[in-house]
């Protein structure tokens, strides 16, 4: 297999990380948006990563779709619960972390825009999006360990990967001084070496 995808991604990000924590190997094929986008617009036809091509050659996308995958490929480690009400509920927090995710990649987007052409109106509502979500993820965490309570998840992975993307592209958003549960759980995914190794760093951080 292969993971397309570029290295300050939060999607792609998740993906590694269940990579890492199912212990699968898998090659990684670094590319840059937008250089790379006719590439990656061969492999999706939505030109976004992260893509996995599995062994047949076949594109598989997108990150939560791919997480899935890999979870059912190895049993090490099972991200997603077997019961299925339980695993509905890793699939809300995954939802609701990824819209948080979308608003923050679209303000990204529009904020690249020459400053005459950003309309202000489009980021606030974004950014409206991302408040109302962060408030929503602190109220479901409340004191629990994880956000199923005591079993690491692909929720879990998924906000973490959300407040990892917020520090990258928005550090004047202070969001671990408003909800400090969510702080406690950044803090705690870190020590993972599996989120420890996938901080986005240097150049790479500021050219994608």
């Amino acid at each position: 297999m292969k993971l397309i995808t570029s290295l300050t991604s939060p999607y792609g990000r998740k993906v590694r990380i269940v990579l890492a924590e199912k212990r699968i190997d898998c090659q990684l094929a670094v590319v840059t948006l937008p250089d790379d986008a006719e590439l990656v617009s061969e492999l999706n036809p939505l030109g976004k990563v992260p893509v996995l091509l599995m062994d047949d050659g076949k594109p598989l996308y997108d990150s939560s779709v791919i997480a899935d995958y890999l979870d059912h490929v190895s049993p090490f480690s099972r991200l997603t619960p077997a019961d299925h009400r339980q695993a509905i509920r890793v699939r809300r927090w995954e939802a609701l972390a990824e819209g948080v995710t979308d608003a923050a990649v679209l303000i990204v987007a529009e904020k690249k825009r020459p400053a005459k052409l950003q309309w202000a109106e489009s980021i606030a509502k974004q950014q409206s999006k991302i408040n109302r979500g962060l408030a929503q993820l602190s109220a479901d965490l409340s004191d629990r360990r994880w956000c199923l309570g005591e079993a690491y998840s692909v929720a879990d992975i998924a906000v973490g990967c959300m407040l990892g993307y917020l520090d990258l592209r928005f550090p004047e958003l202070d969001w671990a001084a408003a909800y400090p549960n969510l702080a406690q759980l950044a803090q705690r995914l870190h020590e993972r070496p599996a989120f420890a190794e996938t901080v986005p760093q240097g150049e790479q951080a500021v050219a994608a």
